[in-house]
């Protein structure tokens, strides 16, 4: 009994033994076959480039593949992968390094991926692996898969970035502004008519295409430092869901460099072009760009991509030439002026949660009396008071009177000067006393009175910034 026993061990044995050298064997063949079918080229290769080759406009397909991979299980089982922050502080994200491998099954068949980064110039480029003999039944269904996945991904974790540029490249970081529309300090009727400007150009590709036009808009925003214009456009990119570029023409040399740039900007972007001014002011001619590679790009030769919004900043339009300025080329002028009345009590509702207060009175026969402060000068001083809402009014009336010598603040305006442009924006022709005609007797004289009593104290008037009664 006890030598069948033994004889029965080592046969048990002897075919583990077995098992595990017939796997081994034929890992080794499968490696050696793949191997040798890699050497004697049965395998097809796809490259997918970060930048078009012809063009160097980014591949939108690049940043897909990218998602599809770091969401690959093998990678977190390949021998050597980078580690980096997620979007949240607790999240961990893996990702390829340099010149990488990571495997795929899709249908049956394996596939491969290689993160392959060139020496010389950095270009970056995926390059996928497929047997030939699995290339015509699996390549388009894959293809798609990646699509299906990558689009789901971007669902689950849509967030919006702001882009800035570095020699020739856009690099970004996570666009994480607060700013609303709510919030923004200007005229309800005026917030209300750029809102639905905004909106409506969303819903309006089929009305540009039939008109021939491209589908894009450019707005201008002009007034003092300080009185909303950036968090006018943190609101729109939140609005819009859209992503932020800044484009700096101090670091741009000629018209290919900004084309360069302007190609690699996605669809769903705002364009932000800041201060303007100091580039095209006659004042300024040392530090004034190419004026026909500015105006390309103001007319769209240069910046043709459709669903995007060009924002042009400056502190004036004062020394501007008209024609840089004219409809076709700006669809929208919006005034920032520094702050009224009004405009303070909707600062003092959003920082310090009052509607009213037994100091309202004082503070708007300060506004009356000609004293101007800008919106972010008010709303920091309500910040470091927030805790005592009559402290933070004194300090601002203290600065008020302070500042009494700076002109009245103007109300906010809007000219819209383009087609297509939605029906409620306000329309103006540019002229100077048409639109005094249609106004009521009564508020003529009210102008005439408040136009010398302003004469008087600043010794001047801007047309510009009574726009709207």
């Amino acid at each position: 009994m006890f030598v069948v026993n033994l004889l029965l061990l080592c046969f048990s044995i002897f075919l583990v033994r077995w098992f595990l050298l017939r796997t081994a064997l034929i890992y080794a063949v499968r490696k050696g076959i793949d191997w040798i079918g890699d050497r004697v080229h049965v395998q097809q290769h796809f490259k997918v480039p970060e930048l078009n080759d012809s063009t160097h406009q980014r591949n939108l397909f690049y940043h897909r593949v990218l998602l599809y991979l770091t969401s690959l299980p093998s990678l977190e089982d390949s021998d050597f992968t980078n580690l980096s922050a997620g979007k949240k502080s607790n999240d961990i994200v893996l990702s390829l390094d340099d010149n990488q491998t990571i495997h795929d099954d899709f249908l049956g068949a394996r596939v491969s991926w290689l993160n392959r980064v060139e020496r010389d110039g950095g270009s970056r480029s995926f390059v996928l692996r497929i047997r030939k003999k699995d290339k015509r039944r699996i390549l388009k269904p894959y293809l798609q898969h990646i699509h299906a996945v990558s689009d789901e991904i971007e669902e689950r974790g849509n967030e919006l970035r702001i882009y800035n540029h570095c020699d020739g490249r856009w690099k970004s970081v996570l666009f994480n502004h607060p700013c609303d529309f709510d919030a923004i300090v200007l005229d309800p009727d005026l917030k209300a008519k750029i809102r639905h400007d905004l909106e409506n150009f969303l819903k309006s590709k089929q009305y540009y295409h039939k008109l021939g036009r491209v589908w894009k808009r450019s707005y201008l925003l002009y007034g003092q430092s300080g009185t909303g214009k950036s968090s006018f456009i943190a609101a729109a990119a939140n609005l819009l869901s859209y992503d932020v570029y800044y484009l700096s023409l101090s670091q741009i040399a000629d018209a290919e460099d900004l084309n360069s740039l302007l190609i690699q900007t996605t669809s769903k972007s705002l364009i932000v072009v800041e201060d303007l001014d100091r580039y095209v002011s006659d004042s300024r001619p040392n530090s004034r760009m190419s004026s026909s590679c500015l105006l390309n790009f103001m007319d769209g030769l240069l910046n043709s991509q459709e669903e995007r919004i060009s924002i042009f900043t400056m502190n004036s339009k004062d020394g501007i030439d008209p024609a840089l300025l004219r409809p076709g080329r700006i669809d929208m002028h919006i005034h920032f002026p520094l702050c009224d009345f009004a405009s303070f009590k909707n600062l003092a509702s959003n920082y310090l949660g009052v509607k009213e207060h037994k100091l309202f009175p004082q503070v708007e026969e300060i506004f009356q009396s000609g004293a101007a402060m800008s919106a972010a000068e008010i709303s920091e001083l309500m910040l470091v008071n927030r805790s005592s809402p009559s402290r933070a009014l004194k300090s601002v009336i203290s600065a008020l009177q302070s500042s009494g010598g700076r002109a009245a603040a103007a109300r906010p305006s809007v000219s819209s000067a383009s087609s297509p442009a939605p029906p409620c924006v306000v329309e103006e022709g540019g002229g100077g006393g048409a639109w005094k005609e249609a106004m009521p007797k009564e508020f003529r004289k009210l102008y005439g009175l408040l136009r010398m009593k302003s004469c008087r104290r600043v010794g001047s008037f801007d047309q510009d910034e009574i726009e709207r009664l």
